[in-house]
């Protein structure tokens, strides 16, 4: 017996009450606009400097007691990622640890590295500090003009192919389905105060590309039944190429959720900030993809494609005939 977490054929009218969640997005994307400017994101070490510490020990690595060991140091934004290479000798384990600069300073004073060290020392006495690499606000600031174009420019690319490869008015309710992906997301870090790094820019990459291809999924399914249902209401449409994609769209969405889940609870806390962005960005995705892409194609119209069976043929599901509409 296979599972099916839908019935293989669904009619459920999703624009039923779809004034009320296009304005509920409405509203939540000015919410998190507000929140993006009265709060701001908790920028990480790759946004606003701070230095990275390379550590050698000869014992195993202890993550959480060198987390313990510098927490009384109160350094703000601490960043310990154990480093795995093949290459590394069996009594080799490598960390990099990173330190957000402090207040009026552009790096990391020696003073403090040198606390930092000593702390360290403490728990490990086989610790050695190979290398100290600092980020100033200079780099910082050109990472963050790269971010936003990188995302800039994953958008205005979708645009341009949605646009090619349907008409301009699924581009608009792509692309805009989209920018309200990415923009509920940066409102939750806003609100939740979870740090923001260029890990978390992936993300956002991809969760544009995610939400993207479930658009076009159901996107396709309408073109195909443009043709199929020349007479259907186009809003009727729209209900059944949803319908007709939903068991595809719930399957992929709940099985990728539950690998991020595990990654989320087990993946530890360098990961959690990205599968976070991820789990937040395919429930978003698809939400968008159905409530606000296919919302706004069904008020935008579209031109259908009268040239094997001009002005008539063609019936709605079950054989029922529609009358001639203009969309």
């Amino acid at each position: 017996m296979r599972l099916k977490l839908v019935p293989s054929e669904t009619n459920w009218n999703f624009f039923r009450i779809d004034t009320v969640t296009l304005g509920a997005s409405v509203v939540a994307m000015i919410a998190s606009i507000v929140l993006f400017f009265m709060v701001g994101l908790n920028f990480g070490i790759d946004f606003r400097g701070g230095t990275t510490i390379r550590t050698d020990a000869h014992s195993q690595v202890d993550v959480a007691a060198y987390r313990a060991a510098l927490q009384d140091l109160n350094l703000g934004d601490i960043s310990i990622t154990e480093v795995f290479d093949p290459t590394f000798d069996e009594d080799e384990h490598v960390t990099l640890i990173n330190v957000q600069a402090q207040d009026g300073e552009e790096a990391v004073s020696p003073d403090t590295i040198a606390a930092i060290e000593a702390a360290l020392q403490v728990v490990d006495p086989s610790i050695t500090f190979p290398s100290v690499e600092s980020v100033g606000p200079t780099v910082s600031g050109e990472l963050v003009q790269t971010a936003i174009i990188a995302v800039a420019l994953a958008i205005g690319a979708v645009l341009v192919y949605i646009w090619l490869r349907f008409e301009w008015q699924f581009s608009l309710g792509a692309v805009i389905a989209l920018i309200h992906d990415v923009t509920l997301t940066i409102g939750i870090f806003c609100l939740l105060q979870i740090r923001f790094d260029l890990a978390i820019i992936a993300a956002l990459l991809t969760i544009v590309g995610y939400s993207l291809n479930d658009t076009v999924i159901v996107f396709d399914r309408v073109r195909e039944n443009l043709r199929k249902y020349k007479k259907l209401e186009l809003k009727e449409l729209l209900n059944l190429s949803i319908n007709e994609t939903m068991s595809r769209t719930v399957m992929t969405s709940f099985t990728t959720l539950l690998a991020l889940i595990a990654l989320f609870v087990l993946g530890g806390d360098v990961i959690r900030g990205f599968v976070f962005a991820m789990i937040w960005g395919i429930v978003v995705g698809t939400y968008s993809s159905i409530f606000v892409a296919s919302s706004l194609l069904m008020r935008l119209g579209v031109k259908r494609d009268w040239s094997k069976t001009e002005g008539g043929g063609g019936t709605g599901p079950g054989g029922t005939q529609f009358a001639n509409i203009d969309a």
